[in-house]
């Protein structure tokens, strides 16, 4: 023990007694993994604690406590960071009494370059209380769509389908979109060309979307066929509607457009082309 300490007084502290460069690095680091293993405990409290209580009224859904966990998590992160920022310049001997003090005077001036950040902050509490969307919705904002990777109390992560992650600040957002709450529409137009007979198509298509609604989960209502709803140069529009679980519309037209496709097949019901007839020129050519 003696020699432990003889050690941190030669190679630690100068003369004065104080931390020389090399203490103060160690203590750093050191307080740097501090955060890291309370961040790391406080995650899991977090975390637990949400899942047993996901089915108060409150939490709803998982998808909004995971996104209330996120919040805290974020909000210890934030706090702790800032903490060890005044613990770590106070070694360093800067004056964070006086910084504050200063940020306490030029508060209005920052404030107004600050605007933004202040108005991020206000949309982004006003989104959660509203609950206008959570972590794992399909959501639109403006010209943005996809799948919300994480809420934070600035900034929106929305991850498209193309794999791009948009990160958005949370007061640039005007419109909300949510694909993810109550029963979604599934749609799917079928080009017949003029040549079949429409009355066999549409019975065909009626068993195909029995079928469909006896063995797929997802859908709730329908399909349904709505008939003939466009009549194009060379086909006939058959639209066919269904409501389906949230994020499932997708899933639903796939089969409807996969299953139609056979039955066309099996049935020898031909898909429309483009014809091109050429008049005049020569016979030898």
């Amino acid at each position: 023990m003696w020699k432990l300490e003889e050690l941190n007084n030669i190679y630690l502290k100068d003369a004065k007694g104080d931390l020389n460069i090399l203490g103060k690095g160690i203590k750093v680091i050191i307080i740097l993994f501090a955060i890291r293993f309370i961040l790391s405990i406080t995650d899991r409290v977090v975390d637990k604690a949400l899942s047993n209580r996901k089915e108060s009224s409150y939490l709803a859904t998982g998808k909004r406590a995971h996104t209330i966990g996120e919040l805290l998590k974020n909000l210890v992160k934030y706090t702790l960071y800032f903490i060890a920022t005044i613990i770590i310049l106070d070694m360093f001997n800067i004056n964070t009494s006086s910084i504050l003090a200063t940020a306490g005077i030029g508060g209005l001036a920052i404030g107004f370059g600050a605007q933004s950040l202040v108005k991020d902050i206000i949309t982004g509490f006003f989104i959660f209380i509203e609950d206008q969307y959570a972590v794992g919705d399909y959501i639109r904002l403006d010209s943005f769509e996809g799948i919300v990777e994480e809420m934070g109390i600035r900034v929106t992560k929305l991850r498209a389908f193309s794999g791009e992650l948009h990160i958005i600040p949370n007061g640039r957002i005007q419109q909300v979109t949510n694909s993810s709450r109550g029963a979604m529409r599934a749609l799917v137009v079928i080009s017949v060309p003029y040549e079949e007979d429409a009355d066999k198509v549409i019975d065909i298509l009626d068993e195909l979307c029995k079928d469909i609604a006896s063995n797929n989960d997802s859908v709730l209502e329908g399909p349904n066929i709505l008939g003939i709803t466009d009549l194009g140069d060379d086909h006939m529009s058959i639209t066919i509607i269904a409501k389906t679980k949230p994020m499932e519309q997708w899933a639903v037209e796939r089969e409807i457009r996969k299953k139609t496709k056979e039955a066309f097949h099996r049935e020898n019901i031909k898909i429309p082309y483009r014809k091109v007839v050429i008049f005049g020129g020569s016979e030898d050519a």
